[in-house]
């Protein structure tokens, strides 16, 4: 099932997160979030009227995708990023696709022209995902990351949903 994200959802959607931040370089962050973080995060989201879906099976948080502001900036209100993150144990079992499919979905409703995903490189799962929804790579960045005693690439996808 996808639906909106609530604030009781933080606390399964801050172990998935952290989960990332601790073993991987497909988040920039490196000390872990609290639940308390996550529904700041959620907050904001909602705050900007921008989606915040959760995947979930047999009652526990399977995933999660948004969107959020790609830039501060009054002329960029809209462009949105977006972002999935699923469970180690759920990562191919199509709920990337889903989530996204029901993201988008919900963006086209909003008053949004562009929508951008950025992936630290390498990754090709996540590469694959993007376009299958048609985002196409319009940046890398070399170097731009440094974790794990690693420098890490960052790649921009983009698609128009708008026109």
């Amino acid at each position: 099932m996808i639906r909106k994200v609530g604030i009781s959802d933080s606390k399964q959607i801050a172990i998935i997160y952290n989960h990332y931040i601790k073993n991987t370089v497909i988040t920039f962050e490196e000390a872990s979030v609290t639940e308390i973080e996550i529904g700041r995060r959620i907050e904001e989201t909602n705050s900007n009227k921008l989606p915040w879906l959760v995947a979930e099976e047999g009652g526990q948080i399977v995933g999660y995708a948004y969107a959020s502001k790609w830039k501060g900036r009054c002329a960029y209100r809209f462009s949105v990023e977006i972002t999935v993150y699923l469970s180690p144990t759920k990562t191919h079992n199509g709920w990337g696709t889903k989530l996204y499919s029901e993201l988008f979905e919900q963006l086209k409703g909003l008053k949004v022209h562009s929508v951008i995903g950025g992936i630290a490189l390498p990754n090709p799962g996540s590469i694959a995902l993007h376009e299958k929804f048609g985002m196409e790579q319009v940046a890398l960045f070399k170097e731009v990351g440094f974790k794990f005693s690693n420098w890490v690439d960052v790649g921009y996808w983009q698609r128009k949903i708008s026109v």
